[in-house]
């Protein structure tokens, strides 16, 4: 099962390789990992979506809560939540089929950030199924290079 993991944590040296570490401890990839500072720079929101038994992910969890500079641990699965992707890819755009590129890159609300007669910069938001729908539509083209933040999440509603 896919699992969004949201941690707080102080921003303070070697808390991501203490998080980390108690992924790889387990046996479990970490599929994607995004931290940022919050709106207080004492502390970082860090996203890890990872795959694996709900009992591994539990127990994870409950080891994650007793780490000195881990804040709050929340597992997002079964919850509401809002979760974006923010992708760039470098796509082959001669100028016969840049007006079919700009069509989807409207049709997808993305953005087209940088143009070279071969070739232009799109940068694509959204849930990851949006971000592969586009890049299916755009593949034919040529995705040249692609560079994912990986998913960020937060609850929806007060909590």
């Amino acid at each position: 099962m896919r699992h969004i993991i949201s941690i707080l944590v102080e921003n303070q040296v070697g808390v991501l390789a203490q998080v980390a570490g108690l992924f790889s401890a387990r046996g479990y990839n970490i599929e994607s990992l995004n931290v940022g500072i919050t709106n207080n720079p004492r502390f970082s929101h860090m996203t890890i979506v990872s795959i694996g038994e709900d009992a591994v992910i539990e127990q994870i969890r409950k080891q994650l809560e007793k780490l000195v500079l881990v804040v709050k641990v929340s597992d997002f699965s079964g919850q509401s939540y809002v979760e974006r992707e923010l992708v760039l890819m470098k796509i082959n755009a001669p100028a016969s089929k840049r007006m079919e590129l700009m069509g989807l890159v409207e049709v997808f609300r993305a953005k087209i950030i940088d143009v070279s007669p071969t070739e232009m910069i799109v940068e694509v938001s959204g849930t990851e199924d949006k971000v592969e729908a586009f890049a299916q539509l755009v593949a034919p083209y040529g995705i040249k290079e692609l560079a994912r933040t990986g998913p960020v999440a937060m609850l929806r509603g007060t909590k």
